[in-house]
């Protein structure tokens, strides 16, 4: 699950106020190390995908869990170039590898870790807000339990939120990561299998693409930069 899949960006844990309390353990500091990991990762793949999708799709999908890559792989499959069942088993690394944090991150913290990731809104309204959704989260983790967890790709909450409302829950690891496992399958296989469908046409589209990869990445590159100093600049006003 990397940034972008996810749907949500999660604030820096001493921007949201320490979900630990007043002092932090082995297992709070590798939990917020293991997020900054996260966000880091997510944001040093983005000049990748255009880097990468024409001539490494299948490496940027196992990767990255990259949508666009796992439609290339797809389309890969179908004119000849890799089996089908490669093309989807890529996909699953890329895609869950941080979900787990997340899943830890809401054993240990509780509903604090729902609040963390919703934001550090610090106005009464947004205080508010963010009060109102993590306890509705936290009612749904307890009504649907594993099949929001199996479904977590195709319900409109970003997925993280639904992984850190599993280990509130008291899922046990084991569980979560064997639902994931199915989830993920669930989510890939159909993508992957809309790149097989398209075949010959998508693989055409990626090497378009590749062509000018270097400019896209430099396109890229710029945006991040761009946004991220947008972001500090009003975090300094």
């Amino acid at each position: 699950m990397t940034l972008a899949k996810a749907g949500l960006q999660p604030q820096d844990p001493s921007r949201a106020g320490a979900p630990w309390g007043e002092t932090a353990g082995r297992a709070d500091t590798a939990i917020a190390v293991l997020i900054g990991l996260y966000v880091a990762y997510s944001l040093a793949l983005l000049p990748l995908v255009p880097a990468l999708i024409g001539s490494h799709a299948l490496w940027l999908e196992a990767i990255s869990g990259s949508t666009l890559a796992e439609v290339t792989v797809g389309a890969q499959s179908r004119v000849g170039d890799l089996p089908l069942w490669v093309a989807v088993a890529a996909g699953v690394p890329g895609t869950m590898m941080f979900d787990w944090i997340f899943w830890w991150a809401g054993r240990r913290w509780g509903d604090r870790a729902l609040h963390l990731f919703l934001g550090s809104d610090s106005s009464p309204r947004g205080v508010a807000k963010r009060e109102a959704r993590a306890a509705r989260l936290e009612r749904s983790a307890e009504r649907f339990g594993p099949a929001a967890v199996v479904l977590a790709y195709y319900v409109p909450v970003p997925s993280l939120l639904i992984y850190a409302a599993a280990g509130l829950s008291g899922m046990r690891l084991r569980t979560f990561l064997l639902l994931d496992l199915v989830g993920t399958l669930l989510w890939v296989a159909p993508v992957v299998g809309l790149g097989y469908a398209i075949g010959k046409p998508a693989v055409d589209v990626v090497h378009r693409i590749d062509h000018y990869s270097l400019l896209l990445t430099i396109v890229v590159v710029v945006v991040v930069i761009g946004l991220q100093a947008r972001k500090r600049h009003h975090a300094l006003r």
